[in-house]
Order: C-alpha cells, then structure tokens, then sequence
C-alpha cells in the first residue's frame, strides 16, 4: 500500500518537474556599446544563459546587427558574452545584420528548426510572437522580468495594433529605434 501511494505521489508531483525543451533558445536584438551589451541586451543574455544551462535548449542564436557607426553588431556581441560564459562555440548561432524585430526573426529563419523559445523584454514579447508566427515560426516566450516602464508597455501595444490591422511589420514601427532596442 505504501509502494501505491508512493508511485502516486511522484506521478503527481512529475509534471511539476517536467520542463519543455527547445531546439533554440531565441535573443532578440537589443543595443550594445562598444562592443559590450546594453543593460537591456544584458537582461536578455543572462536569461538565455540560465535557461541554457538548465537544459532547456540545445542552441542559443543572437540575434541583431549594427548602425552605421558600430563596430560591433548585437549579435556578435551577445554571442562573445555567451561564448565567455561557458557556452560552447558549436551551441551558438549569431545573426549580424538585423536592424529591427521582424528582420531578426526574418533573417534567423533559414538557420532555425524546430521549436523557438524567443527571450525579450515582457513588454516586446507579445509583439515578437506575433512577428514570429506570421514568419511560420514554431515560437513560445520566455518574458525577461524588470520594472519597464508605462511608456514601453503603451508603444508595445500601439505596435500590435499596427500589425494586427495587417499593416506591414516593416516601417516606422521596426526602426533601429524601436522600443526593443
């Protein structure tokens, strides 16, 4: 009887227990300076590492380019701090020429397979689920936690509703100055 109730237990408690994994764990682009991460890409990277080391993806690509006067693209950048980290070289897939949300789901597409999990600030993560199933990608989201303010979460929501009255992702709202950057 003891057994029975055992096995019970631990088949309730297994569920809890049970975590998704990943084909990719997905960084979206965020500013860097000099060659070192901004606070926000920083955020993001951090997260993707922890979920990296927890098992929870096989692959980390980053994604994000450069502005004209950079001498270092977001995603190469991530990518170092990543690799400095202890994240093996052959688990890391950098993209260096998006300049916008929709251009680093776009431009990772052709290398990714499987199932995303795609880790951006909690205010752009509706928007980039959003970019990402329109792509056709097989995307969920990892929410980085912090204190944003009201004035990101407003602009997030003004850029869903561009999108979701079907106007393109292209344009004023996916700038190299979009909120997510």
């Amino acid at each position: 009887m003891g057994r029975v109730v055992l096995w019970l237990l631990l088949l309730a408690l297994l569920p809890a227990y049970a975590q998704e994994t990943y084909d990719w764990i997905v960084v979206l682009g965020a500013a860097q300076y000099g060659g070192r991460p901004s606070p926000a890409l920083e955020r993001r990277l951090q997260a993707a590492l922890h979920l990296f080391r927890e098992g929870r993806g096989r692959r980390i690509a980053v994604a994000g380019g450069k502005a004209p006067e950079d001498l270092y693209s977001e995603g190469e950048v991530g990518c170092r701090y990543l690799a400095a980290r202890g994240v093996p070289e052959e688990a890391l897939f950098c993209e260096t020429r998006s300049r916008s949300t929709y251009e680093n789901l776009l431009f990772l597409k052709p290398h990714l397979e499987g199932r995303l999990l795609l880790v951006t600030d909690a205010p752009h993560l509706p928007r980039a689920l959003f970019l990402a199933r329109l792509l056709g990608l097989e995307a969920e989201g990892y929410p980085v936690p912090g204190n944003y303010p009201l004035g990101y979460w407003a602009k997030e929501a003004l850029y869903r509703l561009w999108l979701y009255l079907g106007l393109r992702p292209q344009g004023v709202f996916s700038s190299r100055f979009n909120a997510s950057r």
